[in-house]
């Protein structure tokens, strides 16, 4: 069976693998931003100004998807919390879905448990994943493959322009701590140039698949004895909280198919609960409305980033003033029955 997204799935689970026998193959930073920067002129490539149309008619129906899925995941976060299966804290910043990487260093920030959100943010990586490829699959909705093969003629100053946009786009996007922007950076500055027809991006098979492995190799090694042990306790309820995310979300892509009438495999992919770059790698692998999908995934993630802390901290205030769950279902006082 092959699977979209299996150059970058593949690498993923044998990361892993390799964490939990005690290896240590790292990805140099260098190397990684390279790969996000890829993926950004990817997107980049097919942004189009009718779908800067679409976004500009469609803005409340994103917003509202996103409000909600935030929603979910805040309230699935306070029931674990409420169930003392997770600190309340650490359950949001570990259910909130998406910008993985952000979501850790914004939670160690603000006090959480870094290994819980660790794992929790990653196991919802790698599930959401797995379930999108299964999904694409069932569609069979074909495309996205290489029918030239790996190392099809290229233009030279294409090529060179898409370097150049992947560099500076990755630059400027850290230099301004964008979130995300050593991804995001290629992708406004390339979609930019690409849409005022100076630029038109090439991106070689090859280097497509280098990216997609070093992506799914980086999150991989997420999965840290550490992080695997401190986690082991919750891994059930840890999984059916994704589980039920998923499939809220799928809900949520239901409502995007029944108003806009978008492709039900773009809509499942533009609500999925994952990482920016695991989104776009699936979208690349099918023939969906790539940029539908991009657009409401960052939508999601700049969303997030607001909103993160102010839910987080309004979830483990609400855990606070909560009384003891064994209150909830204490016995009468016999005393009242004199």
């Amino acid at each position: 069976m092959k699977l979209p997204a299996a150059l970058m799935l593949g690498p993923l689970a044998a990361a892993a693998l390799v964490q939990m026998a005690g290896g240590a193959v790292r990805v140099p930073r260098a190397l990684m931003a390279a790969a996000q920067a890829v993926i950004g002129c990817l997107v980049a490539q097919s942004i189009t100004p009718a779908i800067i149309d679409g976004f500009a008619r469609h803005w409340s129906v994103f917003l509202g998807v996103v409000a909600l899925s935030v929603a979910a995941s805040s309230a699935i976060a306070w029931t674990m919390g409420r169930l003392r299966i997770i600190p309340g804290n650490t359950a949001v910043w570990g259910m909130l879905p998406g910008a993985a990487t952000v979501m850790m260093v914004m939670a160690e920030a603000y006090g959480a448990d870094f290994r819980l959100v660790a794992f929790m943010q990653y196991l919802r990586v790698v599930l959401v994943a797995a379930a999108a490829s299964v999904v694409a699959l069932l569609f069979a909705h074909g495309g996205g493959g290489f029918a030239a093969g790996f190392f099809p003629p290229v233009v030279l100053s294409r090529l060179a322009a898409t370097a150049a946009v992947a560099l500076l786009g990755g630059v400027l996007g850290l230099a301004v701590r964008m979130p995300a922007g050593v991804l995001l950076g290629p992708l406004a500055l390339g979609a930019a140039l690409s849409m005022l027809g100076w630029v038109r991006i090439e991106l070689p098979p090859i280097v497509l698949v280098a990216s997609y492995a070093l992506i799914g190799w980086n999150t991989g090694l997420r999965f840290t004895r550490d992080v695997l042990a401190a986690a082991a306790r919750a891994l059930p309820q840890s999984v059916g909280a994704v589980v039920i995310l998923m499939g809220f979300c799928g809900l949520l892509a239901w409502l995007l198919v029944a108003l806009l009438h978008v492709d039900p495999l773009t809509a499942y992919l533009a609500t999925s609960p994952g990482g920016v770059d695991a989104a776009a790698i699936i979208a690349a692998s099918t023939t969906v409305d790539m940029p539908f999908v991009m657009a409401l995934q960052t939508v999601r993630m700049i969303m997030l980033l607001v909103v993160g802390p102010p839910v987080a901290r309004w979830v483990a205030g609400a855990l606070d003033r909560a009384p003891p769950s064994w209150e909830l279902v204490r016995p009468p006082d016999l005393g009242d029955l004199d």
